[in-house]
């Protein structure tokens, strides 16, 4: 029985291997995105398609020393857009992070000359996949993250009419939940913690700028009751984020529970909005749900598991901005306050400095004045003065 098994593992183990040769060796071909499909036997024509032949068989320094023999010996050929961009894509297609850095720079400087083009706006959704497959789990770094929400906002606003805009929307929805659930976690911790005043912070921070977010009334939940636990000033905010579970999630679990926290502090309970509604509804029944071995698979997987993002609804276009925590006063207002700001303004008349003497060039003394010339005589210690007398006798 153990021989059997063991001879199992071993075809497996082979089979395995052969498939990693025939998919190395060239067999297993993915095309090109971008051909050129006019027909004709121009010399440079003739190098673009070899190239691209290389690049889909995974000879990438090939193609790319091919593609540079176009660029140089044909500079006013009407594929050098087209050889410029499969330059970028075979950087792109070799991957690693020389790789990557290099895809995104090619495809940078192909959106610097050729802007007008159609490809134009295909290169910065490929520079904000470059960004989006380095992105991490929440609880690590989120520089690449950032980075990718940087990419992809900037394709929605350079390119709005682009074919792309919609996979963009979609990845920023993706990329904002991952930056969202790094601020829950935070806020969460404090929460737990008991450090209620950072939790009231991130949390409020949170909840105002990613609306979409998969577990916002849970945050929010956590907001109401950090605000209940810093005492009664904060019971208006309180109140106000028990309020939003009802009004802007309501087929939230929690739904309910906040209806009774409202009716404690004899605060009105609003209606349920129309349109959250709807929105709710749509991502409950477009939701994925996990596979038996996702878990198991998560533990090794660096990338970070977006399958609760939203699947509708405009992402937010700005970037999340520190707030002042909740236990900094307010600025006062009205006709005694004072303002915080810092005013320049010329000086017009006789000034401090003109009427009166200046401190540091003229220090007060407390001994009488001595003789023009002659030094101050510190006074003497009671050691010096026995000192002296000793020298006397």
């Amino acid at each position: 029985m153990r021989n059997g098994s063991l001879g199992f593992a071993g075809r497996l183990l082979a089979c395995l291997v052969a498939v990693g040769l025939l998919t190395s060796c060239g067999f297993r071909r993915k095309k090109y995105e971008n051909p050129i499909t006019k027909d004709t036997l121009q010399p440079d024509k003739i190098l673009f398609d070899k190239a691209i032949q290389d690049i889909e068989k995974g000879r990438y320094e090939v193609a790319r020393l091919t593609l540079q023999t176009l660029i140089s010996t044909y500079d006013t050929s009407e594929f050098l857009a087209k050889a410029k961009l499969a330059l970028a894509d075979s950087w792109f297609r070799e991957g690693g992070s020389h790789g990557l850095a290099q895809a995104e720079a090619e495809y940078k400087d192909f959106i610097l000359f050729y802007p007008t083009l159609e490809e134009a706006a295909e290169a910065q959704m490929k520079v904000c996949m470059i960004h989006y497959r380095q992105m991490e789990k929440p609880d690590r770094d989120t520089m690449r993250a950032l980075r990718a929400e940087d990419e992809c906002r900037q394709l929605i606003v350079q390119f709005p009419n682009s074919k792309f805009v919609p996979e963009a929307q979609q990845r920023l929805r993706e990329i904002q939940e991952v930056l969202a659930e790094h601020e829950y976690r935070v806020g969460s911790f404090y929460h737990t913690k008991g450090s209620y005043v950072p939790a009231a912070n991130r949390l409020q921070a949170l909840t105002d700028h990613y609306r979409l977010y998969s577990k916002a009334d849970q945050a929010l939940w956590k907001l109401g009751d950090s605000y209940e636990k810093l005492g009664p000033r904060f019971r208006d905010r309180s109140a106000a984020a028990y309020a939003r579970i009802v009004r802007d999630y309501p087929l939230s679990p929690l739904v309910e529970q906040a209806k009774r926290k409202l009716e404690q502090m004899e605060q009105p309970i609003p209606e349920p909005d129309p349109v959250a509604l709807a929105r709710m509804k749509y991502e409950l029944e477009n939701y994925r749900k996990p596979g038996l071995m996702s878990h198991f698979w998560g533990i090794f997987r660096k990338s970070p598991d977006v399958r609760a993002a939203a699947k509708s609804g405009e992402p937010i276009m700005t970037t999340l901005r520190p707030t002042l925590p909740v236990s900094v006063p307010a600025a006062a207002e009205g006709a005694g306050a004072v303002s915080a700001e810092v005013t320049v303004a010329p000086i017009t008349g006789p000034s401090a400095l003109d009427t009166k003497p200046d401190a540091r060039r003229n220090p007060p003394q407390e001994a009488a004045p001595q003789g023009r010339g002659q030094t101050p005589r510190a006074p003497e210690s009671r050691e010096q003065k026995k000192n002296d007398g000793r020298n006397n006798e």
